[in-house]
This record gives structure tokens, C-alpha cells and sequence, in this order.
């Protein structure tokens, strides 16, 4: 990983150096009853996700609906903050690396929505179209639903846990797509 040096073209500003961290904003399966759509807009299919932290290293769980999956990934950044608030990140070509398999789905919660997992959380997804709060809201019972299926938490000692212990993000808020809101929470 190096920095990325933005080139000055306005002297008044100081010279500005942020880290590279790469990651696929569109990771997706076919959704239910269609094989064939936009990577816009996102959903429990995945699709166009721009979640930083889909990254090297990520494992990114998504129900499968069709036989062979049908994976589709693109949309790379060289680097991008949470809610990509300007409709886009450092946007770069590249190559991937990555590994796929079926997990049985008594190996993970049967969420509805994509499951990122890092080496220290495991991050839900909501997505809604022009609506912030319910986002937000999918992606919080998102998370109470993995903690019931995977860690036995009640779902009122979910919802505490969240409220006391939960991150709860933006991925994408303002979009190319009419009103694509994803929302994360870890």
C-alpha cells in the first residue's frame, strides 16, 4: 500500500496525502427471479455496495439465488471515505485476486442482506431507496439478527448490545443512482 498524492492545481492549498486502501465498490450475485441487471441499485443481492471495508482480506457473505451464483465485481477505488458523499472515490483499474465458495447456510446467520466480515467485525448491510432511516434500520436488525443466529444474544440483548457497542455508518448517500441509501452497521 502506498499514498496517493493528489496534484495541486490551486497554489493557496497545502499539498494533500491520503492512504491507498483498495476495495471493490460492486460485489453481487444474481438476485431472486432475474438474471440479468445493473450493478445500480444495490440490495440483498449485493450489487453496488461501496463499502469501504470490502477489501483485501474481507470476506463477503451473499445469498445465493441461482445455480453458479453469477458474481459479478468491479467499480475499484484506489481509496473512498463512508457515504462516498461526492459520488465517487479515487476510481482506478486493477486486478483481483479472490476466492469463492458455497458456505451451507447453517455455517451463517441467514440474513437477508450481504455480511461483511474483517478479521475483528462482522458488518450488516441495509439498503433502501431515498429513505436514510430505513437503511439504517435494516442494517441494525441485520446485525441483532446475526447475533441471535451466531452468538445466541435475545433479540432485547441484541438490540442493547448494538446501542452500547454497534458502529452504524453510511456506505452510500448520495449516488449516480436515484437514491441508493446502503447503510452499515459493525
Amino acid at each position: 500500500r502506498s499514498a496517493h498524492r493528489a496534484q495541486n492545481t490551486n497554489n493557496s492549498l497545502p499539498e494533500i496525502k491520503f492512504p491507498c486502501r483498495p476495495m471493490l465498490g460492486v460485489i453481487g450475485l444474481a438476485p431472486k427471479g432475474e438474471l440479468e441487471i445493473s450493478t445500480m441499485p444495490a440490495g440483498k443481492h449485493g450489487g453496488n455496495l461501496d463499502n469501504k471495508i470490502n477489501t483485501i482480506g474481507s470476506t463477503i457473505h451473499i445469498p445465493v439465488n441461482h445455480p453458479g451464483a453469477l458474481l459479478s465485481i468491479g467499480d475499484m477505488h484506489a481509496s473512498q471515505g463512508d457515504g462516498e458523499i461526492c459520488g465517487t472515490g479515487v476510481e482506478v483499474s486493477g486486478d483481483v485476486l479472490l476466492s469463492c465458495s458455497i458456505t451451507d447456510s447453517s455455517e451463517i446467520a441467514e440474513n437477508e442482506y450481504p455480511i461483511t466480515e474483517t478479521k475483528t467485525h462482522w458488518v450488516t448491510h441495509g439498503v433502501a431507496v431515498e429513505d436514510i432511516p430505513r437503511a439504517t434500520t435494516i442494517a441494525s436488525e441485520e446485525a441483532a439478527l446475526l447475533l441471535t443466529k451466531e452468538w445466541g444474544f435475545s433479540m432485547e440483548d441484541a438490540c442493547v448490545f448494538l446501542g452500547v457497542a454497534g458502529d452504524l455508518g453510511l456506505c452510500q448517500a448520495i449516488h449516480p443512482d436515484k437514491g441508493t441509501v446502503i447503510a452499515k452497521m459493525s
